[in-house]
């Protein structure tokens, strides 16, 4: 028994000395309002009220910026950053992301200045006046205050992908060819006319064994597998018989250089026969489906309007 008390007494004394504040964390502190009202201002454009709350040496860095030798964005060519944004955004707005809270921390080791740090978690929104590109992108920002409520230094953490869609919006740029003749467009109407011959194992022959398929009118539009999607065709038939199948304008091939996607656009009206009262009924429909390289169709998704089969 001595030996066990013994055991824990030590253990206690362990954690005791492994356990080390280095500072206190604030959920309300002077320096957290300041950086609201700074964000404030900035999603207002006062350039001047931002300024004010800046010291004379501020540097703004790039957290995700690889580069080694960054010395940082100075005061005023901070500030033109900002007023780009106010300037060049309709509904520009700088919001605290959903379930987040700004903290500010009061290093005590090597912090010989009592400066204080502030971090946020920002949602950065607006649309491009001249793009119409829409920004709704997340951003985590590390202030440095000073023991006077000054900012010093401001590090963002933030994903710049859509800037990048904005600056690549100036320009018109080609993403791939349109054809209206090609192997993928001739697999597909094989495909519908096996269907319209209720040639079924034909017509899944064309797919790839994993392929998934969306319903325009599944919730969230919730992808299934082929034997999830033969069930479905299954419960169709069992109440129909597909009388005749017409294309609607001509079907298009895509293929775009972007991501190297290979996609046939159609658009048919399924011609049903309603088994129990010989109803004729019309379903148009629209598909997307994506090829791979071996010519099989890996993804199917359909926009019709469910109601016309009940």
């Amino acid at each position: 028994m001595k030996t066990t008390i013994l055991s824990a007494m030590l253990l206690i004394a362990f954690i005791a000395t492994a356990q080390k504040k280095n500072g206190t964390v604030y959920i309300e502190h002077p320096a957290i309002d300041v950086v609201n009202d700074f964000t404030k201002a900035s999603a207002a454009g006062d350039r001047a009220k931002m300024a004010s709350y800046l010291t004379d040496d501020f540097k703004a860095y790039n957290g995700t910026s690889d580069n080694a030798n960054d010395k940082g964005m100075d005061k005023e060519a901070f500030l033109d950053n900002q007023m780009l944004y106010h300037d060049n955004l309709d509904y520009y707005a700088i919001e605290t992301f959903p379930g987040s809270y700004p903290d500010a921390i009061e290093y005590k080791k090597d912090n010989p200045d009592g400066d204080v740090w502030v971090q946020t978690w920002d949602l950065i929104k607006g649309v491009h006046k001249t793009t119409g590109v829409k920004i709704d992108a997340a951003s985590h920002r590390l202030y440095t205050l000073t023991k006077n409520n000054k900012i010093s230094r401001l590090i963002t953490y933030k994903n710049d992908g859509v800037i990048d869609e904005i600056r690549s919006s100036f320009s018109d740029r080609k993403n791939g060819t349109i054809y209206n003749h090609h192997d993928f467009i001739n697999t597909v109407r094989k495909m519908m006319y096996a269907i319209e011959n209720n040639d079924w194992d034909k017509a899944y022959s064309f797919y790839d064994k994993d392929a998934r398929f969306v319903d325009s009118s599944s919730p969230d539009f919730k992808s299934i597998s082929l034997a999830e999607q033969k069930a479905i065709d299954k419960q169709i038939l069992d109440k129909f018989d597909v009388a005749s199948i017409d294309v609607v304008g001509y079907p298009d091939y895509l293929h775009y250089e972007m991501g190297d996607a290979h996609v046939v656009q159609s658009w048919w009206n399924i011609n049903f026969m309603r088994k129990s009262d010989k109803k004729a009924i019309t379903v148009p429909i629209h598909y997307q489906m994506y090829f791979n390289e071996d010519g099989k169709i890996t993804s199917e998704t359909a926009y019709y309007n469910p109601k016309l089969l009940d």
